[in-house]
């Protein structure tokens, strides 16, 4: 699949997505900013973006200093979540969108950073850049190496990771979690923002990250394709009755998964 054929759903508005929309539209994919589960369905990736913080009811708490909070938001990319784990369809968060995706699996968030990690991570009148570490034989070591400096404008960050997310980089200074990726499904998160990192900088190309997840999407496409193109097996006593594995209730109808480590770079 050609990139231009690939639609990336953006799940947010169109007031505060501008810069997701021209990240995807960089790498030649079509950005669909929408909030409908419809629209969502027929697009081939889910990209959560940032924003502000999620209401700590849905992850079990109090508000122990969240703020800037659209609860309706919330609730409506927590639905596009659900629908992308429920159709298969590759996901990427990106600060805020990585906690929705903890939250939607089950994790919680620290919702106040302590006042040192506030001052390496928080924004104020700009990002904060810190150095990072990336663990061997991940997706993000693939891209970068070992270690990368990595932007900041957040006051929260992942607490107990959601069911089979897993830290694949973190802020050497205070453990901070920087990336995810899921154990078994097409699911990649950073709290930093790729769409907007200054590379002279950082010497960070964020541009990388959205192109790993754009392969992600092409080659989950691909292994579809190929399913439904590939005939069904039969058993002799099947082909004798006549029944497919369908009849018989099997789940041959369900879509390929692919994981992280499974997406080659292009």
């Amino acid at each position: 699949m050609h990139r231009t054929d690939i639609k990336i759903a953006i799940a947010g508005t169109a007031a505060d997505t501008v810069n997701y929309v021209k990240y995807v539209a960089s790498a030649q994919a079509v950005p669909v900013v929408t909030l409908e589960r419809e629209i969502i369905a027929g697009c081939d990736g889910l990209l959560l973006p940032g924003g502000g913080d999620i209401t700590p009811a849905f992850y079990g708490e109090q508000n122990h200093g969240s703020h800037n909070i659209h609860t309706e938001l919330d609730i409506l990319q927590l639905q596009a979540f659900d629908l992308a784990l429920r159709r298969g369809l590759p996901v990427m968060g990106i600060c805020k969108g990585l906690q929705v995706m903890n939250v939607g699996l089950g994790g919680t968030l620290i919702q106040n950073l302590e006042p040192e990690s506030q001052g390496r991570h928080g924004y104020d009148n700009g990002d904060k850049y810190h150095t990072s570490v990336i663990h061997e034989g991940s997706w993000l070591y693939e891209l970068y190496g070992g270690e990368a400096t990595v932007n900041s404008a957040h006051h929260q960050a992942l607490g107990q990771l959601g069911e089979g997310l897993y830290a694949v980089q973190r802020c050497p200074l205070d453990g901070c979690i920087e990336a995810v990726a899921h154990e078994s499904r097409p699911i990649i998160g950073v709290q930093w923002h790729p769409e907007r990192i200054d590379f002279g900088t950082s010497g960070t190309d964020g541009g990388k990250v959205l192109r790993y997840f754009l392969k992600l999407v092409s080659d989950c496409q691909s292994m579809t394709r190929q399913t439904l193109l590939r005939p069904p097996v039969q058993s002799r006593s099947e082909s004798n009755s006549g029944q497919t594995s369908a009849q018989n209730g099997s789940s041959s109808g369900i879509g390929p998964h692919l994981t992280v480590q499974q997406a080659s770079l292009p």
